[in-house]
């Protein structure tokens, strides 16, 4: 796969981003660099090779669940910007 121009547009448009003919052309050898880079990792023999699933010997400790430096409603709310006295007030983002 080779990085071009038209990639990179297309790209700029499905993110919405606005960049200069130079930040372009930089995009363009960054990532053509980056795909080189792959690449070389594929020419590597892992033949044999178990896949690695953890990184680390390390387990998982897990802690208990305990409630600690719980807040009182009134304490909760004191900063807020609007409040019913019981709950957060904040605008409404879903139209239907």
């Amino acid at each position: 796969m080779k990085i071009d121009k038209d990639l990179i547009l297309k790209l700029e448009h499905l993110s919405k981003l606005q960049l200069t003919e130079e930040e372009r052309k930089n995009m363009i050898g960054d990532l053509n660099n980056i795909l080189k880079m792959v690449d070389k990792l594929n020419e590597i023999d892992t033949e044999g090779v178990e896949p690695l699933t953890y990184m680390t010997e390390a387990v998982n400790v897990f802690r208990e669940d305990e409630i600690k430096n719980q807040l009182s409603r009134e304490e909760a709310l004191k900063n807020a910007p609007k409040t019913d006295g019981k709950f957060f007030q904040v605008p409404k983002v879903i139209k239907k």
